[in-house]
């Protein structure tokens, strides 16, 4: 019998986020499990170098761990939307789970900083496949109007946890040493994803009846479909906005990179204590979190390019701001303004490259984009622990971050056309 335009769709597979209230909240525990992993590193592992003769200084060695990760993440966000596409989203999102195993083990007993990287190489492939799958599943379960909004708490769940895993991990650290605090904190995690995602269910039958649904006289054939590598290009660099996207994406990550690698060793310069570390970096990824719960929303209504673009200018004012303190008398507002800035550019990104992708297509535009957005960790740990390395100090690489954010803002603003609501 041949489908119609209004046939309607079966009830399971029906997209809105009410509709699929149960799938798209265990996505979203899914995706605290996946924030609570990557933020139990964040504040502790930079202060832990000194256990590894890791000395002051060595900001490019330091730096290395962050490099390992965010190359392997970025490739294994692109591989993961191809596989996602094919083999669909729940087999990806178990073997990112089954890759983040060896993560605490090997910081427990590395006998080097070298292990420490290595380990970083199996936290990009588990947060390349979990994170990847989580916010390719609530797009798919979600209504077209609704993108910025499922968007915004799959970012806002995750970042959240990011922040509670800063602050909980520098606590436990602090009172029973950081080896010990993250091979607890990131067996129990681990196993507690594990266990909630057999209750999880596959969204790639969503995503072919939302095709079935725009275009019901072509059903889809997959010799039809542009290739990987095709749409990877066009993305990439043929479409402006695309590519507008995608090097907005990137600036983004250097700035988290900054974050990550020299805001603790430039706290620390400055007498900060780890606790006062965990605190001020989780409260940035604490308000990130939280606002996104909103700001995606803005933008299904008001369009993504306002929020972007302002986004852009306030993480860029944060990040000097901070520059500018001395203690944290400045720098907890500096992070809260750098939380909102990431909070409207963040999840609008995404949800604008959603936005300008078919159905069957969206697990390799957004791995695509994310490529492209997660090499940026490695693109900006290279730069600035290079920066920091001649220099000799964390300060000019804060400068030169604001800069870049500041500039990729303008990019944005200048080369994208003005958008109307949820198109780019």
């Amino acid at each position: 019998m041949t489908v119609t335009a209004s046939a309607p769709l079966p009830a399971r597979h029906r997209r809105g986020i009410a509709a699929n209230r149960e799938q798209f909240t265990l996505q979203a525990v899914q995706v605290f499990f996946v924030g609570l992993v990557i933020g139990m590193e964040r504040a502790v592992l930079p202060t832990l170098a000194h256990q590894f003769g890791v000395s002051p200084g060595a900001f490019l060695f330091l730096a290395s761990f962050v490099v390992s990760f965010g190359l392997v993440k970025g490739a294994l966000n692109f591989v993961a939307g191809g596989l996602a596409d094919r083999f669909g989203r729940k087999p990806v999102l178990i073997a990112g789970w089954l890759a983040g195993i060896p993560i605490p083990l090997l910081i427990y007993f590395a006998p080097n900083w070298w292990w420490i990287v290595a380990a970083n190489v199996f936290l990009g492939v588990s947060q390349g496949f979990t994170w990847t799958m989580t916010v390719t599943s609530q797009i798919d379960l979600a209504g077209s109007h609704q993108r910025g909004l499922a968007v915004g708490i799959n970012e806002a769940t995750g970042y959240v946890a990011v922040g509670l895993a800063g602050f909980g991990a520098a606590w436990l650290a602090h009172h029973v040493g950081a080896r010990p605090a993250l091979l607890a904190f990131g067996l129990a995690t681990i196993a507690g994803a594990l266990t909630c995602v057999l209750w999880t269910r596959d969204t790639l039958a969503w995503v072919k009846a939302e095709h079935a649904e725009a275009t019901p006289a072509a059903p889809h054939h997959p010799d039809h479909m542009p290739s990987l590598g095709t749409i990877f290009l066009r993305i990439s660099f043929y479409d402006p906005a695309g590519r507008a996207i995608c090097q907005g994406g990137a600036a983004n990550k250097i700035a988290d990179a900054l974050v990550w690698v020299m805001f603790p060793v430039f706290f620390m310069a400055h007498g900060a204590g780890l606790i006062e570390i965990g605190w001020l970096t989780g409260a940035y990824a604490m308000v990130w979190g939280f606002a996104q719960l909103w700001t995606g929303h803005l933008a299904d209504r008001i369009g993504r390019k306002t929020p972007v673009v302002a986004g852009f200018f306030l993480l860029a004012a944060g990040i000097a701001l901070t520059a500018l303190g001395g203690s944290a008398v400045v720098w907890l507002p500096a992070a809260v303004i750098m939380g909102i800035g990431m909070a409207l550019l963040y999840p609008n990104l995404i949800a604008a490259m959603s936005d300008r992708t078919p159905p069957l297509w969206r697990g390799k535009a957004l791995g695509t984009y994310r490529y492209w957005r997660d090499t940026g960790y490695a693109i900006g740990a290279l730069l600035l622990g290079g920066v920091a390395q001649v220099s000799g100090a964390p300060l000019p690489a804060l400068w030169l971050t604001a800069a870049l954010v500041a500039a990729s803002g303008i990019w944005i603003a200048v080369g994208v056309p003005a958008d109307h609501k949820r198109r780019f």
